[in-house]
């Protein structure tokens, strides 16, 4: 690793929490943003359970994807608007205002009577919690050190991992013990504790100007994504590409697009600053996480396909597949901030991807007669390539704003990889589709079925992941399709292969230049002992952020 030069240690060494707190505020206030991840994290796996009793009380199958969809277009879309406006406006009451949007759709959602309400409500909460997950850790940016930050942040990791796990059963447990409602209901309890703690315990210093809110660029952004998002989900089947619908859409999306940039360059206080991207770590980092997240859950959405239709598993094996690589994400997140604090964020990034690259090439060799323990094996590595991934690049982005831009930077984090696994979602389940039309004509010769009957069952490949419709299927025609689908997942995994690689490669292009630790500290301030004031200079900094970290009295109010 590189050398810090004596600026940018001295530069970097006075850094400390923007927010200063005594150990129990900082604690109080910990818990209160964890606590609000969690639901978030819980609310985007737990509702899947109950979906099906949901549709057996208010209806609305052919609507069914649309509750799932509303949330993660509203949670989406929000993010960088909420946390440029954390920049301009504090996190305490932005937070604040983001749990009360999540707990007002929590309690509409248990109260529905019609799918369409249900949808329109989700889309409501939805809003809410794309303020929860990133200003939560850009709260954690705003009271901990760099090097703290290493450490609680894997925490966090943890606990999202945590959640994520058990939500699928506490869902199910919810549903059959109580009601589908208490789904959502559950939320309003924890999120008023967490809203009431993260109120009372987090004292922000006070601002004197008024900020300049970019009304247009926030409903601009909100109109472009929106599309964009529309245009992606509704993608997976090429024949909907040139539909008139289609067409307009991408049409409004390119024209909102540009009103936007325009009003970003006009505005005082733009919701996305373009400056930002003078940033190598800024523009860098958003890359990565865009071509992560599109090869992270697009290939992770197909690995259960690929267990029931290619190599015959049930769905509880199907199940299992998320288990391993939610433990590898967190056990690798714990173990890459420590990581970091001792060869720094560029080379534990770099690893990461490796790791990731080389799971999703083993991936794309499988097949029907791989042992099962080899694919458990390569999604926990998998998992574990981005556990060091994004850890990392979270805390090496925030590191490298000024403070005032720290909200939009955590932003821009989340933001890239969630635009990314929409879009990874849509490109791998277009080449699925396109790869199955390509291999019919060898499914009828193989089979021995018509034209008609083939036709149909690649129309219905819901049968070859249902075991009592895989029943009913001809022997030769499910042995094809379950051939021709395994070739499919095969391109698709090819998909991933490549996304993690153009990832690799841009890892290469982080500056080399690693965040300051205290072992760099150290070091610096031996360099510096020929020059008496720079030496002063440091030893005055590293002063500075030891009493930072030790119960300061300021702004205390205990």
């Amino acid at each position: 690793m590189a050398d810090l030069n004596l600026t940018e240690i001295d530069a970097q060494s006075a850094e400390k929490p923007h927010v200063i707190l005594s150990r129990r505020r900082r604690w109080a206030v910990t818990g209160g943003v964890m606590l609000g991840m969690v639901l978030a994290a819980l609310e985007a796996t737990v509702v899947g359970t109950a979906m099906p009793t949901v549709i057996a009380t208010l209806g609305g199958l052919d609507r069914y994807s649309w509750v799932f969809s509303a949330y993660l277009l509203t949670s989406t879309v929000s993010v960088p608007v909420w946390g440029r406006l954390s920049d301009l406006f504090g996190r305490r009451n932005l937070y604040l205002v983001g749990v009360f949007f999540f707990l007002l759709g929590s309690a509409l959602s248990g109260a529905s009577q019609s799918i369409l309400q249900l949808i329109a409500f989700r889309a409501i909460q939805g809003l809410g919690a794309g303020a929860l997950i990133p200003l939560s850790m850009t709260i954690n940016g705003d009271i901990y050190t760099v090097a703290e930050r290493a450490r609680i942040q894997g925490l966090f990791s943890g606990v999202w991992g945590l959640a994520s796990i058990i939500g699928p059963l506490a869902g199910g447990f919810i549903t059959d013990q109580l009601s589908w409602r208490w789904v959502f209901y559950i939320n309003i309890p924890f999120g008023l504790a967490a809203a009431a703690v993260v109120g009372i315990a987090l004292v922000e210093p006070k601002r004197s100007d008024r900020p300049v809110i970019d009304y247009a660029g926030a409903v601009w952004l909100t109109c472009a994504i929106t599309l964009l998002l529309l245009v992606l989900v509704e993608s997976s089947d090429p024949a909907t590409w040139t539909s008139p619908l289609m067409l307009l859409e991408g049409a409004g999306m390119l024209g909102f697009s540009v009103l936007f940039v325009r009003s970003e360059k006009r505005a005082v206080e733009p919701i996305v600053p373009f400056s930002l991207f003078r940033n190598r770590i800024i523009t860098v980092g958003s890359i990565i996480s865009f071509l992560i997240g599109a090869a992270m859950l697009g290939a992770i959405s197909f690995v259960p396909l690929f267990v029931q239709g290619t190599m015959g598993g049930t769905a509880t094996d199907a199940g299992k597949m998320l288990t391993p690589f939610l433990l590898g994400w967190v056990s690798l997140a714990v173990v890459g901030g420590r990581l970091m604090l001792k060869v720094g964020y560029r080379p534990t990034v770099l690893a990461g991807l490796v790791v990731l690259t080389a799971s999703f090439i083993l991936l794309s060799r499988f097949d029907a007669t791989t042992p099962r323990w080899k694919l458990l094996t390569d999604v926990a590595a998998m998992g574990g390539g981005m556990g060091l991934v994004m850890f990392a690049l979270l805390i090496a982005m925030q590191n490298s704003v000024d403070r005032s831009q720290l909200g939009i930077a955590t932003s821009l984090n989340q933001f890239s990889r969630s635009i990314g696994q929409t879009v990874g979602i849509a490109v791998m389940g277009t080449v699925m589709m396109l790869s199955i039309s390509a291999h019919l004509g060898e499914v009828q010769r193989t089979s021995g079925l018509s034209q008609a009957e083939v036709a149909r069952a690649a129309h219905n490949l819901n049968a070859l992941v249902d075991p009592a419709l895989r029943a009913q299927m001809p022997p030769s025609l499910l042995k094809a399709m379950a051939g021709v689908l395994g070739s499919a997942l095969h391109n698709v995994f090819l998909v991933g292969v490549v996304l993690a690689a153009l990832a690799l490669v841009s890892g290469f292009w982080l500056p080399r230049v690693d965040t300051a630790l205290s072992p760099e500290r150290q070091r610096a301030l031996d360099k510096a002992a020929a020059s008496p004031a720079k030496c002063e200079r440091l030893l005055m900094a590293e002063m500075t952020t030891l009493d930072s970290e030790n119960e300061p009295a300021a702004a205390e109010g205990d």
